[in-house]
């Protein structure tokens, strides 16, 4: 055994590199892949205009259901022959919704991609969509719903989503849905929802390009499907509220009470992206963020606490997110609003943002080290309508934003005055405080 009495400093950061990119219109569809020299493994993704946004009230969940059923089977194939198609090519198939896309990757050896995209686009032109299948599907995700609704945070998320947004909206309702809706998803929901997969897609492809022919897998990928992939609609408007609100979720016998708080901020596309991302970091972003510094470490009220915006193509919001003791609710969202308002009003330090810059500019070299993260971020480019050179830029504007830039972006995009405040424990206990404190008008959530 060997001591060291002088810890090792770090070395000189490697530079980072996106890899070059290349556009390839085929079989009525566009292809854009993404060339990572010498790499065995390939990943790619049929990414279509068909996420939880499409689903009809009421029904919340369908596109969840149709992603976990792709799995079943084809057409032309069984869910078992389908899945030793798939592991016979050393392939992955990985379906998925978001608020805006619905996604189908699929990952596999480089010489054997193009027939795993073949696999890929059979599921999903041609799945087999047994009505007993859907139906266990289905009843094994509201078996999940209901057992993770049991649990706090879900109702809590539910009703800060639905007061930012309108629960009469399809995005102040939880995209995957809640154990109600999931349980209302019929075949026939499926079915039609699986019609807009026959729509125009655009496939994502990450490998080594100098052994893969893009044009090929467009072809394999589309069958002569034309049009336009993905509808632009316009973002959502942003309205704050000018006073807080306090919605009471009960739990009773509650010995934590778990806290969401947040207002509405606008889409992934600001040009406020990198500032908001970094100002947010400082705030809550990381464990050494000034929320967590002060709610864990100094005052123990809780084992973490988080803050950031999310974002999507049409709409964002930024949220705290936190479960802390039941007897310390009140003390603890006190201090948390103040961090918030210190920020907005005084912004951050220079020490507080060179934390942030190396800490953002680092992950986001840590992430892009796969086929499969080179074509989730290609899938980025694509659905926010960002320039092929965004992540390199992306990297410098994280290490170079000034500090000044930053603090205003914490002033015009936190609303200290305009969060809704969630509370979800035991009411009996904690309401007559939270009123005493007159830091919200308190309202019963109807969740």
């Amino acid at each position: 055994m060997t001591l060291i009495a002088t810890r090792p400093e770090p070395g000189e950061a490697r530079p980072y590199t996106f890899p070059d990119l290349q556009r390839v219109q085929a079989g009525g569809g566009l292809v854009i892949g993404a060339h990572l020299p010498g790499q065995v493994l390939a990943s790619a993704m049929l990414l279509a205009d068909a996420g939880a946004a499409r689903e009809t009230a009421g029904r919340e969940g369908t596109a969840t259901v149709l992603a976990k059923s792709l799995e079943e089977g084809t057409k032309k194939r069984d869910s078992a022959a389908y899945a030793i198609a798939l592991e016979s090519l050393g392939a992955e198939l990985s379906p998925g919704v978001d608020w805006d896309t619905f996604r189908v990757g699929v990952s596999a050896p480089v010489p054997q991609l193009l027939d795993a995209v073949r696999l890929a686009a059979e599921a999903v032109r041609t799945p087999r969509l047994d009505p007993a299948d859907v139906t266990r599907v289905r009843d094994d995700e509201v078996t999940a719903l209901r057992m993770d609704w049991a649990q706090p945070g879900p109702r809590a998320d539910a009703a800060l989503r639905a007061d930012l947004f309108g629960a009469d909206v399809r995005f102040g309702r939880p995209m995957h849905g809640d154990p109600t809706s999931m349980a209302a998803v019929t075949v026939d929901d499926v079915v039609t929802h699986q019609s807009w997969l026959h729509r125009p897609s655009v496939l994502l492809v990450a490998g080594d390009l100098s052994t893969l022919d893009l044009k090929a897998l467009g072809e394999a990928a589309f069958g002569g499907v034309e049009g336009n992939p993905l509808t632009a609609e316009p973002p959502l408007d942003v309205p704050v509220r000018g006073e807080r609100k306090i919605l009471l979720v009960d739990r009773p016998g509650s010995v934590q009470s778990t806290l969401r708080i947040g207002h509405r901020s606008p889409e992934r596309a600001t040009p406020d992206f990198v500032a908001m991302t970094l100002a947010a970091t400082v705030l809550g972003g990381a464990f050494t963020s000034r929320l967590n510094h002060l709610i864990r470490e100094v005052k123990g009220y809780t084992y973490g606490i988080r803050g950031a915006y999310a974002m999507s193509r049409r709409f964002g919001r930024f949220e705290v997110a936190a479960g802390v003791q039941t007897a310390v609710t009140v003390p603890a969202i006190v201090d948390t609003l103040g961090e918030i308002a210190r920020t907005q009003e005084f912004g951050i330090t220079e020490d507080e943002l060179a934390v942030a810059r190396s800490w953002r500019a680092g992950q986001l070299s840590v992430e892009m080290q796969t086929p499969g993260s080179i074509v989730g971020a290609l899938s980025t480019l694509v659905v926010h309508g960002l320039p092929d050179d965004y992540y390199p830029a992306l990297r410098s504007q994280y290490l170079e934003t000034p500090l000044a830039e930053v603090s205003a972006a914490a002033g015009r995009h936190l609303h200290p005055h305009g969060l809704t405040l969630v509370v979800e424990g035991d009411a009996a206990v904690i309401r007559d405080e939270l009123v005493a404190a007159k830091i919200g008008d308190v309202v019963d959530a109807e969740i």
